[in-house]
């Protein structure tokens, strides 16, 4: 299976935490998956969400002004 990749470039908020509900709830549990995004409150976001939800942020990095978070889904 390939490896699923978000985009969510150029969404501001809260649509990119609204776009990652709706893919997650299509995923199995263990699922993992990269979410790639510009908005400067998406970190915040995502790390909120992912405590919020029970979601594992796996990896969340920021360059180039955009982030890179990896989630496994609970």
């Amino acid at each position: 299976m390939q490896a699923l990749e978000l985009d969510l470039t150029g969404q501001k908020c809260p649509m990119p935490i609204v776009q990652l509900s709706k893919v997650v709830k299509q995923l199995d549990p263990g699922a993992e998956f990269t979410a790639v995004a510009d908005d400067p409150a998406f970190r915040l976001d995502v790390e909120s969400w992912c405590r919020n939800t029970g979601h594992e942020l796996l990896r969340l990095d920021d360059s180039d002004h955009r982030f890179v978070a990896v989630i496994r889904k609970a």
